[in-house]
C-alpha cells in the first residue's frame, strides 16, 4: 500500500446527480457504509457529546447516512444541516463557503468526504470547522492493503462499476496513523482522537475541552 495518499478523480463526483449509474452508486453507498460500520462509529461518538441541538454533515449527499445516524441516537428536536455541492441535501453550497459563514453548531460530521481533498485543502477546511463547532467527527477509508483488497471485492455484493472504481480510489486517498490530526489547526483547547475502526475505516474526532 502506498506510503502517501494518492488522490484520483472519483466517477460519482463527475456524473450528473440524476444519472442512473450515479443514483445506483448512491444506493450502493448505503451497503458500503454498513460493511464499514460507519453509522455505528459516528453515532457512538455523537452520543458521547451529550444533548445535541444542532448537527451538520458536510458532503452529505442525499442525507441517507445522517438519517441512519440519527436513527441510532435519542435525538429529538435536533436542527440538521445536510451540506452538499449537488442539490441533494438541505443546503446546496460549496463546503468552504458554507463553513466560512454561519452560526456555531454543536457538531459537524463528515463521512467518506475528507479523502477527496489534498492536505492543503484539508488544513483550510479543518480550520474553518474548528471555528464553527465544539465537536467534529469524521469517518474515512483506511489506507491499507486489507482495505484495498476489500474494495476490489465489492462486486461480490452487487455494487456497480462506479462504486467499485470509486472504492479503490477512495482507499488510495484514505488515511492512516495521525494524518488528519496533524492538519488540525490548534491542538490546545481540543481533545483529538484518531484511530482505525473496524476492518476498513479510519476515524478522527475533535472535541473542544470544556
Amino acid at each position: 500500500m502506498a506510503a502517501i495518499r494518492v488522490l484520483e478523480p472519483e466517477w460519482l463526483d463527475e456524473l450528473p446527480y440524476a444519472d442512473p449509474r450515479a443514483m445506483r452508486s448512491r444506493r450502493d453507498l448505503v451497503r458500503v457504509n454498513a460493511l464499514m460500520g460507519n453509522v455505528g462509529v459516528v453515532a457512538s461518538e455523537l452520543a458521547r457529546l451529550g444533548p445535541l441541538h444542532s448537527i451538520a454533515e458536510i458532503g452529505a449527499g442525499d442525507g441517507a447516512f445522517m438519517r441512519a445516524v440519527l436513527g441510532k441516537l435519542d435525538a429529538k428536536d435536533v436542527e440538521v444541516h445536510l451540506v452538499d455541492q449537488q442539490p441533494l441535501g438541505t443546503v446546496t453550497a460549496d463546503v468552504f463557503d458554507w463553513l466560512a459563514d454561519g452560526p456555531p453548531l454543536d457538531a459537524i460530521v463528515a463521512n467518506l468526504f475528507l479523502h477527496h481533498f489534498d492536505d492543503a485543502e484539508l488544513r483550510r477546511m479543518l480550520a474553518l470547522v474548528s471555528r464553527r463547532t465544539r465537536a467534529f467527527v469524521a469517518c474515512e477509508p483506511r489506507r491499507s492493503a486489507f482495505a484495498l483488497a476489500g474494495a476490489h471485492l465489492l462486486g461480490l455484493v452487487g455494487c456497480n462499476d462506479v462504486t467499485r472504481h470509486d472504492a479503490v480510489v477512495s482507499v488510495r486517498a484514505g488515511f492512516a496513523g495521525r494524518e488528519i490530526g496533524t492538519l488540525w489547526p490548534e491542538a490546545t483547547g481540543w481533545t483529538l482522537e484518531e484511530r482505525a475502526r473496524g476492518l476498513f475505516s479510519h476515524s478522527f474526532v475533535a472535541r473542544r475541552d470544556e
